[in-house]
């Protein structure tokens, strides 16, 4: 099935002329460092060559979820059902009943406030192997409200049987696509698409589904961090080694199920504690978090950097992470102010 009509790049269906701005397509990769093109849309099709079940779906945004790359290797698996979020996963779903393996694309925002409720019974409450994967999560465009989806955890967290992942580059997201197939349940994956930064490869780590894993050791700060923040998270830990200050990061690319075993023996220690997202302060990793220690009677602080709980500015994406707070600078300097 192939949709007539075609989505511009940031128009949300409102017949809005196609904006000239690179805004929606910018990359949040520092200069110069390692990327790997559309580890999404590449995992897929291999995924997809190991098994026969797994299709694609999208809602008009092909080119910018990588699912075109799948679209083009395998085009009898792959359905455009155009500008209706709704019924893509209505459509997945029913897919998932006959015993397929959908993955289904659209932008974070579409999908979290779109079709919440078609997800919610369709999809989550029969628990079917339906693989939500939502372009622009948190602060990756400069679009403005309508399409930087900084609350979508929030809303997604209170969905019982969906699994939620956010990776933090082309490493975790190349290790979750076949995982997340194999997982019987929903699941949600917050998409870095286009030029992804390959960060994890230079640390013993492995993605496992539902696990969080520490990739450095330090004394005296502890960073709990998810998504692209991981990233920042490491980036500013060697900043902050100039300062004579030591941070340990520990990555919990899964949001839910929480890995609270892992991260709560990083936190009962008497280091600063932090945590670090790409999304609103409100329902996300720092309350997952600080929900966890509470429930374990740790009584410790834990200091979040996140995004506001406000509807962020439009602009370019470098100028934004340092307004709100995500970029590597700001990071160490919250750091260094919370240490006194």
């Amino acid at each position: 099935m192939t949709a007539t009509t075609t989505r511009p790049a940031g128009a949300s269906g409102t017949g809005k002329p196609k904006l000239r701005t690179s805004a929606m397509i910018a990359s949040f990769a520092d200069p110069g460092q390692k990327t790997t093109p559309a580890p999404f849309g590449h995992a897929l099709v291999a995924a997809a060559r190991e098994n026969e079940k797994i299709v694609g779906l999208t809602a008009d945004l092909g080119k910018y979820t990588d699912m075109h790359i799948f679209a083009q290797e395998f085009p009898e698996r792959f359905v455009q059902v155009g500008m209706a979020e709704q019924l893509l996963f209505g459509a997945a779903a029913g897919m998932a009943e006959t015993g397929l393996i959908p993955f289904a694309s659209t932008y974070s925002v579409f999908a979290a406030r779109r079709a919440y409720d078609f997800i919610c019974l369709d999809i989550a409450e029969p628990e079917l192997n339906v693989n939500i994967v939502g372009g622009l999560p948190g602060l990756t465009t400069g679009y403005g409200p309508s399409h930087q989806a900084t609350e979508d955890m929030a809303i997604f967290r209170g969905m019982p049987n969906l699994t939620i992942v956010d990776p933090c580059d082309s490493v975790d997201i190349a290790a979750a696509v076949p995982q997340l197939a194999d997982h019987p349940g929903p699941t949600y994956l917050r998409l870095l698409r286009g030029q992804v930064p390959t960060v994890l490869d230079e640390y013993d780590y492995t993605f496992e589904l539902g696990k969080a894993k520490v990739l450095r050791d330090g004394t005296d700060v502890v960073f709990v961090s998810s998504g692209l923040m991981t990233m920042r998270a490491l980036l500013a830990a060697e900043a902050l080694a100039a300062d004579n200050v030591s941070v340990a990061v520990v990555h919990s690319p899964t949001i839910k199920p929480f890995d609270a075993e892992t991260v709560l023996r990083e936190l009962d220690t008497d280091r600063l504690a932090v945590t670090l997202e790409n999304h609103s302060v409100t329902g996300g990793l720092f309350e997952a978090t600080a929900a966890a220690v509470v429930r374990a009677g740790l009584g410790r602080q834990i200091t979040p950097i996140a995004l506001p709980d406000a509807f962020l500015d439009a602009g370019a994406l470098p100028t934004l992470h340092d307004r709100y707070g995500l970029s590597t600078d700001r990071v160490r300097d919250r750091v260094l102010e919370l240490l006194g």
